[in-house]
């Protein structure tokens, strides 16, 4: 029931844009989206995005988190560029649809936990540290991490006190190699952008590739602040969102590497 009400919402935001699909659907985390390559009115090739949820919780970071990183970071850093959106109720449901750049690249890995190693170019790293460095030095009033969750959380997964965080930058959020293309890099899916502690993106690709140790040296060698006590903050709580996520379900084969982890910068 729920795919057809997405479909059906699907085809009457790809009529309300003026986009035709031409691609077959992809599904996104728990069916939350679903997207499909399409053209747009003046031939442009674009990825249409549908992001669904119950009218009352239709707000919010996840719900305009594209659309603010589209002001924010367009044609400054290598992500997307958004064509156009557009919004709809019904039944109790709403939706928001998004018109993307269409980029050919495949991404990095099929999962966001990365189990072969990519093997990507110096050129590939330089441009995705440039990439963050300017992300780092944007301003936004969008939160990533709370320190009350930190606070709360930490001592639930890891035992210890939640550590304080003192130094605050801009991230992207979500950054694995599911999330980066494989040529230039692209960063794909910025809905959960905002404040987070310094060396978060750094901290989230790196625990999400401890399973392939050299490209888990590589990012260590590329993102120094991984050496700092703020990348050692920023690992802590990355460690425990994603334990957070295993007690749920999610991704359990990574969890005896984050033990690991913890035994080295707890």
């Amino acid at each position: 029931m729920d795919q057809q009400r997405m479909r059906l919402a699907f085809a009457q935001s790809a009529q309300a844009l003026g986009a035709t699909v031409a691609g077959p659907e992809v599904w996104g985390w728990y069916g939350r989206t679903l997207s499909a390559r399409a053209q747009y009115s003046d031939q442009r090739a674009c990825w249409l995005r549908l992001l669904s949820a119950p009218e009352d919780k239709a707000a919010g970071k996840i719900w305009e988190g594209n659309r603010e990183a589209a002001a924010l970071f367009d044609g400054r850093v290598r992500k997307p560029l958004l064509y156009d959106t557009t919004q709809s109720s019904t039944d109790g449901y709403s939706y928001r649809a998004e018109l993307h750049q269409y980029i050919a690249e495949p991404v990095s890995s099929a999962s966001p936990v990365l189990r072969t190693d990519p093997d990507r170019s110096t050129r590939w790293w330089e441009s995705l540290r440039t990439d963050l460095e300017y992300v780092n030095s944007t301003l936004t009033d969008r939160v990533a991490v709370r320190q009350e969750w930190v606070d709360r959380t930490v001592p639930r997964f890891l035992h210890m006190p939640g550590p304080r965080i003192t130094d605050w930058t801009t991230a992207h959020g979500d950054l694995h190699t599911a999330n980066l293309t494989s040529l230039t890099p692209y960063l794909l899916d910025w809905e959960g952008f905002g404040r987070a502690p310094a060396g978060y993106d750094a901290a989230m690709l790196l625990v999400y590739s401890l399973l392939v140790p050299a490209f888990a040296r590589r990012v260590r060698d590329t993102f120094p602040v991984l050496k700092t006590e703020h990348g050692r903050v920023a690992q802590i709580i990355v460690i425990t969102e994603l334990l957070q996520s295993a007690s749920r379900g999610d991704h359990l084969e990574l969890v005896p590497a984050l033990r690991d982890l913890v035994a080295e910068v707890a």
